[in-house]
C-alpha cells in the first residue's frame, strides 16, 4: 500500500507543477491584454485562473497532509514522554480526519450540483471544479491512515 501511496504522492506533485504552469498562461494573457491594445480582454482567462487556483490549493493541501506540514497548530501542551507525543500526533491527525470527512460528505452534493452546471465564460462543466473537494478529503484520509499506522507503531514501541 505504501508503494501505491508513494506513486500517488509523486503524481500529486507533478499535477501541482502542471497546474502552476497552466495558471501562468491565463494570468499572462490578462496582464498583456491590459497593457497591449492588440490583445483583446478575455474574461475566460479570469475564470480559468480561478479554477486552476482552486485545484492548486487543494492539491497543495493533499501534499502538505502527506508531508505532515499542514493543519499543525500548537494548541496542546508539549508532551513529556514519547508516548505522550504519539498520542498528541494521533489526536491532531484525528481532528484533520474529521475535516476530511466533512470534505467528502459535503463534497458529494457539491459534485452532484456541478453535474448540472457549466461555467459562464469558458463553459466548462463545473463538476471538474467541484470534485476537487471530495478528492482532497479522500486523499487526506488515505495519507492520515498511513501516518496513524506509523504513530500507533511509535506509541507501542515508546520511541519517537
Amino acid at each position: 500500500m505504501k508503494k501505491i501511496l508513494d506513486t500517488y504522492f509523486r503524481f500529486l506533485k507533478v499535477l501541482l507543477t502542471v497546474l502552476m504552469g497552466v495558471l501562468i498562461i491565463p494570468v499572462t494573457v490578462q496582464i498583456l491584454s491590459r497593457y497591449v491594445g492588440v490583445i483583446p480582454r478575455y474574461i475566460w482567462t479570469e475564470e480559468l485562473a480561478r479554477f486552476c487556483f482552486i485545484w492548486i490549493i487543494l492539491v497543495g493541501s493533499m501534499i502538505a497532509v502527506r508531508e505532515n506540514e499542514h493543519f499543525m497548530v500548537d494548541l496542546l501542551p508539549e508532551p513529556k514522554t514519547q508516548r505522550g507525543k504519539a498520542i498528541s500526533l494521533i489526536l491532531v491527525d484525528f481532528m484533520t480526519f474529521l475535516m476530511a470527512i466533512v470534505f467528502v460528505v459535503w463534497g458529494r452534493p457539491l459534485v452532484e450540483f456541478g453535474l448540472l452546471q457549466t461555467s459562464e465564460m469558458a463553459e466548462l462543466p463545473m463538476v471538474y471544479i467541484y470534485m476537487a473537494w471530495p478528492i482532497a478529503g479522500v486523499t487526506w484520509i488515505l495519507f492520515l491512515a498511513e501516518r496513524t499506522v506509523s504513530n500507533i507503531k511509535l506509541y507501542r514501541s515508546g520511541l519517537l
